[in-house]
């Protein structure tokens, strides 16, 4: 299949996936159940955008290495999420607030918000695809260099995400900000590795010589979940959340610990409430 033709499956494909979601999520009450299924088209996607979007000078080996990267990356994420759903019989504090706000109108602008998330989703995809058809005859530096980068993002996202489960599940912690091991470097541990792994698509794409131009459309990759992450769908709506819930123990971890880039805390953590 032509690159082009791959793309509009994809476009159009992401598009009626998150509208099944909408669907799950109208019908279940659980909205946690949309950023599972957006993980797993995100793999799904970028995977046959990689792999069934072909050029002539196409080398099949990095189209396989890229496909498996995003599928291995989706498939924890979003069976991650989908778990925490099932178990959580919580709804998600973000799309909760959302639902607060919307009122009556809340089934239809989430319908639309979601179409917003395929959008974003596409984007990524291209970012995929801009990897897997780096037109460089062999796998060099630049591969070894994201696999790297992925499997560092993919093992500290999961580590994060272990450590935030072990915290929460002792008894002895009810109430208290999770500032243990990543959590007390970064208030966003989860989300940074999550950005890394964009980054990784980038270093494929573009490679060690400027012979690729379309390499750099993977760049859109790392600044889309930067700017998603940070300044819209990530940590406003949370940290709002537990502003709410915790007030001046979250603020206290706050001022202890950066907001997403991982760094030494600023003084001791008081650890009072996530």
């Amino acid at each position: 299949m032509g690159i082009v033709a791959a793309i509009v499956v994809a476009l159009v494909g992401l598009a009626l996936t998150m509208a099944v979601a909408w669907l799950i999520a109208i019908r279940t009450g659980r909205s946690g159940w949309v950023d599972a299924i957006w993980s797993f088209a995100v793999g799904i996607f970028g995977a046959y955008a990689a792999l069934f979007a072909t050029a002539e000078a196409d080398n099949e080996w990095r189209q396989w290495l890229v496909a498996i990267l995003a599928l291995a990356w989706s498939l924890r994420l979003g069976l991650h999420i989908a778990m925490r759903t099932i178990g959580d019989g919580r709804d998600d504090p973000r799309y909760s607030q959302l639902k607060q706000e919307w009122g009556a109108a809340f089934a239809s602008r989430l319908f639309w918000f979601l179409q917003i998330q395929a959008a974003a989703a596409f984007l990524l995809v291209m970012a995929i695809m801009a990897a897997a058809h780096n037109p460089a005859p062999e796998l060099g530096f630049s591969d070894l260099t994201g696999i790297v980068i992925i499997l560092v993002a993919v093992g500290g996202e999961a580590l994060a995400d272990r450590q935030l489960k072990a915290f929460r599940t002792d008894p002895a912690n009810k109430g208290k900000v999770c500032d243990i091991g990543l959590w007390g470097l970064s208030r966003h541990p989860n989300y940074f590795f999550e950005w890394l792994g964009w980054i990784a698509y980038a270093a494929i794409a573009v490679g060690t010589q400027p012979v690729y131009p379309w390499g750099f459309a993977a760049l859109a990759g790392p600044v889309l979940m930067y700017w998603l992450l940070v300044h819209v769908s990530g940590i406003p709506p949370l940290e709002a959340h537990m502003l709410r819930s915790r007030g001046d123990q979250f603020r206290r971890y706050q001022a202890c610990v950066n907001a997403f880039w991982p760094g030494a805390p600023k003084a001791a953590t008081i650890r009072a409430g996530r």
